[in-house]
């Protein structure tokens, strides 16, 4: 395929011998929701494949690109990729793609000014002024952007972030999802999906955060206490991660002096660092994101941290 060879995307080499008969029509039913490496790869299992990724529209109107394919996208091969919707793209994702500039996003947006989600957190290679062209261009039509991540974007200032609600504020359907605005924990942020934000009644991923007043992702916790201190006072916890930290299990606000010591330098808040199970060796959990640094402990119950593991020379 073209452009998996321009790119190199695709790893997984299957021999079209291998298969005893056709593909089973499963298949071409999820190509639609398959992120662009697993698309690619895909399209090098056989020939059927190869010519649905190819010719089909279907799997190409919603792109999400993710490393590590995210670390090799250039404007060029974007503008490629995005041409296969035929100006039908409806989802464009790009998680920390650094080498896309401002040219090449408004480029994309030109030729499809129907999308709908638009997700480019991380991309340090944007600025401010360029995703607000992009939003504009994209808030002249009639059902406009419906999500929009931003997180990320360098030197994102506050006149920035009003500019960009005026135009996400101009869809009456909008202001309807933001109505139904839910509470962002902070785990629960860490694990949620693109095509889930909309479910919080959240259209854009930042705001200003209370404390510092910088453009971030700003969380809410799950501390009862905190609730009852409401977002307006002086005295609660609903700022962004830089200026509070949160537990990654519960997303609860976490004080300096509650702080605890874990394998994976993560955040624990004490009652998440009691349940959790610890390293026989130091004494010291790690999050469950991070389970894949226990090592089972040979000819004992439990494990072995891999920081522990290195440093012990009796453990194979």
């Amino acid at each position: 395929m073209e452009i998996a060879k321009s790119m190199e995307l695709a790893t997984l080499s299957h021999k079209q011998s291998s298969f005893a008969g056709p593909s089973h029509e499963a298949l071409f039913l999820v190509l639609a929701y398959l992120p662009l490496f697993e698309l690619l790869s895909m399209s090098e299992v056989c020939r059927s494949l190869r010519d649905a990724v190819e010719k089909d529209v279907l799997p190409w109107l919603n792109i999400i690109i993710e490393r590590p394919l995210s670390l090799r996208l250039s404007d060029e091969i974007l503008m490629k990729i995005a041409s296969k919707a035929n100006g039908r793209l409806r989802t464009l994702v790009l998680m920390y793609c650094a080498k896309i500039t401002d040219d090449g996003l408004q480029r994309v947006i030109d030729q499809n000014p129907l999308i709908s989600k638009l997700h480019i957190p991380g991309c340090t290679g944007l600025t401010p002024d360029g995703v607000i062209r992009a939003l504009q261009k994209l808030s002249d039509f009639q059902d406009g952007l419906k999500s929009l991540w931003i997180n990320g974007i360098a030197n994102m200032k506050k006149e920035h972030l009003e500019r960009l609600q005026f135009y996400l504020q101009t869809n009456q359907k909008l202001q309807q999802i933001q109505q139904k605005r839910r509470p962002l924990l902070y785990h629960n942020y860490r694990r949620l999906q693109a095509y889930r934000w909309e479910e919080l009644g959240r259209v854009i991923d930042v705001e200003l955060c209370p404390k510092c007043n910088e453009v971030r992702v700003v969380f809410d916790c799950p501390r009862e206490e905190c609730k009852r201190k409401g977002e307006n006072s002086m005295t609660g916890c609903r700022m962004c991660m830089f200026c509070i930290p949160r537990c990654e299990e519960c997303g609860k606000c976490v004080e300096t002096g509650d702080l605890e010591e874990t394998v994976c330098a993560d955040t624990l808040c004490p009652d998440c660092w009691i349940q959790l199970p610890k390293c026989n060796f130091c004494n010291k959990p790690c999050c469950t994101q991070h389970a894949n640094m226990q090592i089972a402990s040979t000819g004992s119950i439990g494990w072995i941290c891999s920081v522990c593991h290195d440093k012990s020379d009796d453990f194979e």
